[in-house]
């Protein structure tokens, strides 16, 4: 849809559902091309050290087989601390 490539669209939505992270605007693909991603929607995992840790093809829904793995996955990364970015992961 065109109205979700314009920036004041995408915070005003950001901003009526109480969305508080950060929201990416890729209208040119340059990060999705980057990712070599090929499906919508994609969720990537990023650590606190700024890796990328963990990647959700599809939709996620809680109290479902894909809300609890990806649960599970934050609560990993969560319970990590900036010491772990020096082990490699």
């Amino acid at each position: 849809m065109e109205a979700e490539r314009r920036r004041e669209n995408v915070l005003a939505h950001v901003s009526k559902e109480g969305l508080d992270w950060p929201h990416l605007i890729d209208n040119d693909y340059r990060y999705w091309r980057a990712l070599d991603n090929n499906y919508w929607p994609s969720v990537y995992l990023v650590d606190r050290c700024g890796r990328l840790r963990a990647l959700f093809i599809g939709e996620i829904h809680g109290g479902q087989p894909s809300g609890t793995r990806a649960d599970a996955q934050i609560e990993v990364l969560l319970a990590e601390t900036t010491e772990d970015c020096s082990h490699g992961s």
